[in-house]
């Protein structure tokens, strides 16, 4: 569908949805589209955005399909979502990433693993890349910090300056003019995000898989986010050690950085095959087929991450290590240079819906 498409169709289920108004408790979106009878772009950006697809709506809709209404709630602003990642996106022509999301994962995680293979093949000879390198400063013998410490800085600067810039858009088109952000309305946000308040369906849960609620889905962000928080963590842990401290990496396995890894990867792991698992076993019904390809993208290369951080953990110590240190260095690199065109800018863009909401409720006047 074109996009001017997906916003009229938008337009007339939330007409629908606000007359009807059976959801409300469900979650903020509905009261928020209450707020909002005119339905301007911005207004249907943040309230696609301000939707978590809990799929409840849909199933205790009255005009849902087969009804001649054919009211969809959640695969219509999964669509409407998927298309302001790609409007506010920067710069403009790199939108394409995210519309083929699939596609540019595969191909960005296949060049950047090459190029790390590439330069440890083409640094060293096999003898060394192949050898066995143990204690203080193992990793540095294949790749030095500095080498790392660009392949990473350079990628993850740009797509942080990608991210502001989309940001900053986004909150321009979709602020509200009548209400301030104020501390309770960051806090509220904030809490919203950790806790995914509407991710509980007004309180039993999502339909995860079918019309029986369920907490799993939202448990396994949780567990994914919490191995993505964990693993900066370690990574924070182990760059005070090698600055401050003058303790170079490999780590014992019972420090600091190692175990914060090890726990990340493994909440890595579990959360993102969890999610994985629902969305194939799910009903299809709700999602919208380019959400669900940039959801399972996203999910594989967080997935290929962290598999091969543990990987590297437990082999670091045989001759695979020079070989699994670039698989996983590329897939990092993947990451790093995908944040702003990819899934996981939902991230930002999600916050700012919710503290919006946060401080149309604060305020009590309407945007």
């Amino acid at each position: 569908m074109r996009s001017d498409e997906i916003a009229t169709e938008a337009r007339r289920v939330l007409d629908i949805c606000d007359a009807c108004g059976y959801c409300n408790g469900f979650c903020d979106l509905f009261e928020a589209a209450r707020r909002r009878p005119a339905l301007s772009d911005g207004d249907l950006a943040h309230l696609a955005n301000l939707c978590h697809a809990c799929r409840n709506c849909l199933y205790a809709c009255q005009y849902a399909p087969p009804h001649v209404f054919q009211v969809n709630v959640p695969r219509t602003l999964a669509r409407l979502r998927q298309r302001t990642y790609a409007e506010y996106v920067w710069p403009k022509g790199l939108a394409f990433l995210l519309d083929h999301g699939r596609l540019s994962t595969l191909i960005v995680t296949l060049a950047a693993t090459a190029l790390m293979i590439g330069l440890v093949l083409t640094s060293l000879p096999p003898e060394t890349l192949f050898d066995r390198h143990l204690g203080t400063g193992a990793f540095y013998r294949i790749l030095p910090w500095e080498t790392m410490a660009w392949i990473g800085a350079i990628p993850l600067g740009w797509s942080a300056l990608a991210i502001g810039i989309g940001l900053r858009r986004y909150w321009r088109a979709t602020r509200p003019g009548s209400a301030r952000v104020t501390s309770r309305a960051f806090v509220r946000a904030l809490r919203d995000v950790v806790l995914l308040r509407n991710l509980q369906g007004g309180g039993p849960g999502c339909n995860d898989l079918d019309d029986r609620p369920s907490h799993a889905r939202r448990r396994l962000h949780q567990t994914l986010a919490a191995g993505v928080l964990l693993s900066l963590a370690a990574t924070l842990v182990a760059t005070l050690y090698h600055h401050a401290l003058g303790w170079e990496a490999p780590y014992p396995a019972l420090s600091a950085p190692v175990a914060l890894g090890t726990l990340g990867g493994v909440c890595m792991t579990v959360g993102a095959i969890g999610l994985l698992w629902l969305k194939r076993r799910g009903d299809q019904t709700p999602t919208a087929p380019e959400s669900r390809r940039a959801d399972a993208a996203i999910l594989g290369l967080l997935l290929w991450v962290a598999l091969t951080g543990l990987a590297l953990l437990i082999w670091r110590e045989t001759g695979a290590m020079g070989i699994l240190l670039a698989i996983h260095l590329g897939g990092v690199l993947a990451l790093f240079i995908l944040l702003p065109y990819s899934k996981l800018v939902h991230a930002g863009y999600r916050f700012i819906s919710l503290l919006i909401e946060a401080m149309e409720q604060a305020s009590g006047r309407k945007a």
